[in-house]
């Protein structure tokens, strides 16, 4: 049975969501607390398997007891958000860099088109967190250049990465906090394109991109179809939308077929640069449920790209990094700061 804490201001939304998840037989409801203050204190006495965490809220915002739980006692905590307004989707992402594994939009409500759909959702969405082993988030120490793993070093000196023409990433659970460290070090200046799938319930990813663009000097946008890649530029594959890449750094952008599990896919992103690249590839997957592009991560490999997977300790979930090191499928197994140490010597 998988214990569930609401954190909810609204008694109305909070009462929905209750019924919502008591109605799955694998679920119960333990507790429902009002601020991010009374949760904290909840947790001294009980700790659930999930906390599901609205932002907007008096006494203590979601954003403060996200940073504060995670830092003490860490618990598997999902966004649970009622608006879409600019303010409360950054707070979101903030969140996210905070150690919460996901955000999700609430449920609608009776009788809207989408009422199922949405419960559906945020059921599964709860079931895969509860699966997801956190740890105390603590930021990751930037390495200096003496403590690099000897074989980026190397990499670094060699002339191997100077003739590669772009770089994929591939990323879900735990990507913002890692893609603000990756992209670092690395500015306007960086030689190559940089495309990327992230893993983002729908309507978050323009939030995404506004919050990384703040934190960071390298131009970013979301894809747009026949758009040109041109270096020093980060390219997000959109809502809804497969994301490939053709020889001429053209991309391409197609909708999701029907029943699509994943959508946009890592694993379309790889596969289009194994065709239509292969040895001119950096790519690279990083922390995330599942197994979205592990293997085309590896058909990558034996085109000659250079592949990299995040290493374990610095992955907030070992899931797709996990599996494509099982497969063999990467080159490197780094941490995001060697990652961005990598990265910045190309420029």
């Amino acid at each position: 049975m998988i214990k569930v804490l609401i954190v909810e201001d609204s008694k109305v939304a909070g009462e929905f969501l209750k019924f919502i998840l008591n109605a799955d037989s694998d679920i119960e409801v333990i507790g429902f607390v009002h601020n991010g203050r009374q949760a904290i204190e909840f947790l001294k006495h009980t700790k659930p398997d999930v906390i599901t965490m609205d932002i907007d809220m008096p006494v203590m915002n979601g954003l403060e007891a996200t940073r504060y739980i995670m830092s003490t006692t860490a618990v598997p905590i999902l966004i649970v958000t009622g608006s879409r307004n600019a303010n409360e989707v950054q707070t979101s992402i903030e969140a996210l860099s905070a150690g919460a594994l996901s955000v999700i939009q609430k449920p609608y409500g009776v009788n809207h088109p989408r009422e199922e759909e949405s419960i559906r959702k945020l059921v599964i969405m709860v079931k895969l967190m509860a699966e997801v082993k956190v740890v105390t988030h603590r930021s990751l120490k930037i390495k200096k250049s003496e403590d690099i793993q000897l074989p980026v070093r190397e990499l670094i000196a060699s002339d191997l990465i100077k003739r590669k023409k772009i770089v994929a990433i591939g990323v879900s659970t735990g990507g913002p906090n890692v893609l603000k460290q990756i992209f670092s070090k690395i500015s306007r200046k960086f030689p190559l394109p940089i495309v990327v799938v992230q893993h983002i319930s729908e309507g978050f990813l323009v939030g995404l991109v506004n919050w990384l663009s703040g934190t960071n000097n390298i131009g970013m946008s979301i894809a747009k179809h026949n758009e040109i890649l041109t270096p020093g530029h980060v390219y997000f594959a959109p809502d809804n939308s497969q994301m490939t890449v053709n020889a001429k750094g053209i991309v391409k952008l197609s909708n999701c077929e029907e029943g699509a599990i994943i959508c946009p896919s890592v694993t379309n992103l790889f596969e289009s640069l194994a065709k239509e690249y292969g040895s001119a590839s950096i790519a690279l997957l990083l922390t995330g449920m599942g197994s979205d592009g592990s293997h085309a991560l590896k058909e990558l490999r034996n085109k000659g790209a250079l592949t990299i997977a995040q290493d374990m300790n610095s992955s907030m979930v070992y899931g797709m990094p996990g599996v494509a090191v099982k497969l063999d499928a990467a080159d490197l197994i780094l941490n995001p700061m060697e990652i961005a140490e990598l990265l910045f010597s190309m420029e």
